[in-house]
């Protein structure tokens, strides 16, 4: 058997609710794993031991009562460092939030205490979750227990680490440029992004403290060891915010693969405007040939939609007019150079493509907003036809693994390594671009290493609105010994 920490979630509350385990217990094994292992990954960056041991004691007085419980009672969890707790520090890794203390939980928290977790503390995250990589000047820098020299990943990268490190069971990301998908592919995980509004977003950071407003784009989802412990998270997370309760309720569609030989699968896994590392490639190409052995039906995916030339430019425009909000009058400028100046970028070093459109996006007045907006949701009707055909979409996550840390400025100067080539750092946003654009559910699953050591996941993408499908076949992978997590070496 797994040592506690390294044991799933699923399998942990089940004994807790069968007395097999007391939620003191669980408790103080996280509480000890995390003062072994935090030293040197540095991804729990606030905790509140005294009170998490206290509502662990209430919650074995509360089982000992034989009071009804929830489906997460008495298991211990980290939160990223961007969702509000009540009573704990929130600072989104942001110097001037250092001293910010919500009084009310984000509807997420309220929904996880609701079901009976327990709160530990939170992971860290890049200031304001706009990196890739989980450094700030508050809690310093995040490093993967794969590999100290490289990054878990941002910005869910804290809770990706203490994930893979054993110091927590389960954690909520938040994902706006692949910030579950690339920490869960960096760390070798199971992350899951939700579809479109399916997990509220109220109480996180950024926007600002207060916020009641969704961002477009931005999804808030969960982060485990397994698939079937997504789908438990998942299920507690996902439902109407505070104030939509009386106008909906969660009804999410169920799987229709029951086995990887009922399963459509179609692949995706070029494109010239942004090349992955052939290592990678040819590790989904190999997953691609065992599906076939196993029975599913797997082909290459034709649309229109499956070019990167179609998806960058609406992507990058819009994430321009999200994150526009954000920035001060001289880097709006400067945005507005960039995309100007964008047809001879590339003469000072590579240029992810269409990255001068999220210039054109920081600056637009709102009529093209609403235009590229448009385009978005014709989009989103036409990708129904892909899925007509096929159950899930498999693509790449990053073009890479996990890169080594890198906190040169400016950010748009850096550059990763893909095949031997340089290639431009804004690239690791090309592949997760399409599900985050068009509101698709996408689930990272771990499925495999590469020759150094370093782990590598796939993109599950499915329909709107079919996250059990995407997390039911990543869970079918793990059935048939295609994927899942391995513990880093050393730990």
């Amino acid at each position: 058997m797994s040592p506690l920490h390294y044991r799933s979630a699923t399998e942990l509350v089940s004994d807790l609710k069968d007395g097999k385990l007391t939620s003191m217990d669980v408790t103080r094994a996280f509480l000890d794993r995390i003062r072994e292992h935090n030293g040197t990954i540095n991804a729990v960056v606030t905790l509140d031991e005294e009170k998490a041991l206290e509502q662990a004691r209430k919650a074995d007085e509360a089982l000992s009562r034989g009071e009804s419980v929830g489906p997460l009672h008495g298991l211990p969890l980290t939160l990223k460092d961007t969702w509000e707790v009540a009573g704990m520090t929130c600072t989104a890794g942001a110097p001037a939030l250092k001293d910010h203390r919500p009084e009310k939980h984000a509807d997420v928290v309220q929904r996880l205490e609701d079901a009976g977790a327990i709160i530990l503390g939170k992971t860290n995250v890049p200031i304001y979750a706009t990196d890739l990589q989980s450094y700030n000047k508050l809690f310093g820098i995040t490093n993967n227990p794969h590999n100290l020299a490289y990054t878990p990943g941002g910005s869910s990268g804290g809770a990706a680490a203490a994930l893979a490190a054993g110091m927590t069971p389960l954690e909520v990301g938040s994902d706006l440029a692949g910030s579950i998908r690339t920490p869960a592919h960096f760390c070798g995980i199971f992350g899951h992004k939700p579809s479109r509004a399916l997990v509220s977003f109220r109480g996180h950071i950024p926007g600002p403290p207060g916020t009641q407003s969704r961002p477009d784009l931005a999804e808030g989802g969960p982060l485990a060891r397994s698939a079937k412990d997504l789908e438990l998270l998942l299920k507690v997370i996902a439902g109407p915010g505070e104030r939509e309760r009386n106008s909906w309720q969660l009804a999410m569609a169920p799987a229709p693969i029951d086995s990887l030989e009922q399963a459509r699968v179609g692949l995706w896994l070029k494109d010239p405007l942004c090349p992955v590392d052939d290592e990678l490639v040819n590790g989904y190409k190999q997953l691609g040939r065992d599906l076939e052995s196993r029975g599913a039906l797997v082909a290459q995916a034709r649309h229109t939609l499956l070019n990167l030339e179609h998806i960058l430019p609406a992507y990058f425009n819009l994430m321009g007019s999200l994150l526009s909000t954000s920035l001060k009058p001289a880097q709006r400028r400067q945005m507005k150079w960039i995309a100007r100046l964008e047809r001879w970028l590339h003469l000072f070093g590579p240029v992810t493509a269409y990255i001068g459109e999220y210039g054109r996006g920081v600056n637009q007045p709102v009529y093209q907003w609403m235009a590229w907006s448009e385009m978005r949701e014709k989009m989103r009707a036409e990708i129904a036809s892909l899925f007509d055909e096929f159950d899930v979409l498999l693509t790449p996550i990053t073009p890479t693994t996990a890169i080594r840390h890198d906190h040169s400025h400016p950010v748009f100067k850096r550059q990763i390594t893909v095949a031997g080539q340089p290639r431009a750092y804004m690239d690791q946003f090309c592949w997760i671009a399409l599900a985050t654009l068009l509101g698709l559910p996408a689930t990272s699953v771990p499925v495999g290493k590469t020759r150094e050591g370093l782990p590598f996941n796939i993109q599950v993408i499915g329909a709107p609105g079919m996250d059990l499908t995407t997390i039911r076949f990543a869970e079918l992978l793990e059935l048939e010994g295609l994927a899942g997590f391995r513990t880093p070496e050393g730990f």
